[in-house]
């Protein structure tokens, strides 16, 4: 997703004992369906690596209809696409072509420059479909700013599925209840997938310096405090949270250790120099970045 598309901050509030910070988005219709944007947020930019946070949907869209996000740019960064529901069709400028699908993880590493477009495929939009999902950016270390840019897909079936007592945990990157994903960062970082039935519980260990939670579906109560869906819940830090479903539940675990120093943000692009910004915005003025094969629109610099 293009940072252009939804590009406002949003407030957040102090919350209670176990929640050191609640940041509840407000959606914004993008052309045909709403987005969310948990961070940056005027009271927390990052949490851990996790610069950019955006709930896509849920969105229902007739025959005929679906997303087309034309090739952009992004340097800097590693952009993690996670579907609930619907497809997306991703095309890079490595030459990479690959549908996006519910429960699988997409790495795409920008590095010192790639180019992307997501777009509903053909038979997906002749008949219709709903689109709910999130798309998140973690910044990368500075010692890998400038990598080669790369695109690393897993199936759904190859990221671990813990499930016990009427929690389902499906581990998208890092470590977790004792399983760790096959998805190789650079940082160290968590990232789950985690689904209730009324009742059940899950222990959010305090492994990692920075933590969060994202509530998608359902009612679920921390530190005695109820919480609905699309808020983004920071965690205090050094403590271990039990977060109990009052009913059946959906939210996402996220964090992982501080960055190595600030992170600047426009528009697609991360750095951890303003100077370098501005390289990757006279760059894509002048066309300087890879295409991607078989494109021919772009969205211009704003």
């Amino acid at each position: 997703m293009s940072w252009q598309e939804c590009d406002e901050p949003v407030p957040g509030s102090i919350a209670g004992p176990a929640v050191e910070t609640r940041i509840v988005p407000q959606a914004r219709d993008i052309g045909g369906f709403d987005v969310r944007r948990a961070l940056p947020s005027m009271q927390r930019r990052m949490v851990g690596p996790f610069v950019f946070w955006d709930e896509m949907g849920l969105a229902q869209f007739a025959p005929g209809a679906g997303i087309d996000v034309r090739p952009h740019p992004h340097i800097g960064l590693a952009t993690v696409t996670y579907l609930f529901s619907g497809q997306i069709m991703h095309r890079d400028s490595l030459g990479t072509v690959i549908p996006i699908r519910p429960g699988e993880m997409n790495l795409m590493t920008a590095g010192r420059g790639i180019v992307h477009s997501e777009r509903t495929p053909p038979d997906v939009r002749a008949a219709g479909h709903a689109l709910h999902g999130i798309q998140a950016w973690v910044a990368l270390p500075r010692s890998h700013e400038e990598c080669e840019p790369a695109f690393a897909h897993f199936d759904a079936s190859q990221l671990p599925v813990l499930s016990e007592g009427g929690l389902t945990l499906r581990l998208i990157a890092g470590e977790a209840q004792g399983a760790r994903s096959p998805v190789t960062t650079p940082m160290a970082m968590i990232y789950a997938d985690a689904e209730f039935t009324a009742g059940a519980s899950l222990l959010f260990e305090a492994r990692y310096a920075e933590r969060a939670i994202y509530t998608v579906a359902g009612e679920l109560e921390i530190g005695g405090e109820r919480f609905g869906p699309s808020q983004l819940l920071v965690l205090k830090p050094g403590m271990a949270v039990t977060v109990r479903a009052l009913s059946a539940a959906r939210c996402m675990l996220l964090g992982g250790e501080p960055v190595d120093g600030p992170r600047h943000l426009w528009w697609n692009f991360v750095a951890s120099s303003r100077e370098r910004l501005e390289q990757a915005k006279a760059d894509w003025a002048a066309g300087r970045f890879a295409a991607v094969p078989g494109e021919t629109e772009f969205i211009p610099l704003p």
